[in-house]
């Protein structure tokens, strides 16, 4: 027989484990972790002013669980700039926030600055494309800054089929 002490135990932990379930249920339903996967964007390099387009190139994006980000760039030779690394979280809705940190080199391999870019993206209804914005701030190596600029993109989940 079960005593009250362990039957109140046991019926708290699945009380706990019944709000844990529909929490999670109801995050993915409102977009919570809808954005993990890899997802390829075509970036556009803006006026800040104008929003007009300067520049565009092909990125590959990774959010992966846990809200880490890595991503890969066609927008500079790989020789002149490292791989993307970062973070994301889920704000509300369809509706995340991600940076990243890459490092630019000169043409001889020294390291001459660092970038940190930041973006609010917007996922579709359906989990398959996004659309972002944000800017771009530029620091030297010692950390003084040197410049910035903005940028939009659009993305299209990467996927098997």
């Amino acid at each position: 027989m079960i005593n009250k002490n362990r039957l109140a135990t046991l019926s708290l932990n699945l009380l706990l484990l019944f709000v844990w379930a529909f929490s999670t249920a109801d995050a993915q339903n409102y977009g919570g972790g809808r954005l993990e996967g890899t997802w390829d964007a075509l970036v556009n390099i803006t006026n800040c002013s104008t929003g007009g387009t300067l520049l565009s190139f092909q990125s590959t994006a990774n959010f992966n669980k846990g809200g880490t980000f890595t991503g890969i760039t066609a927008g500079m030779p790989p020789a002149l700039r490292t791989p993307e690394v970062g973070v994301w979280r889920h704000e509300i809705g369809n509706s995340y926030r991600f940076r990243f940190k890459a490092y630019q080199f000169n043409p001889a391999g020294v390291p001459i600055r660092y970038q940190i870019v930041t973006h609010d993206a917007e996922l579709s209804e359906d989990g398959q494309t996004y659309t972002s914005s944000g800017e771009v701030k530029f620091f030297l190596m010692n950390g003084t800054p040197d410049g910035g600029g903005c940028s939009t993109s659009t993305a299209t989940r990467f996927t098997l089929d």
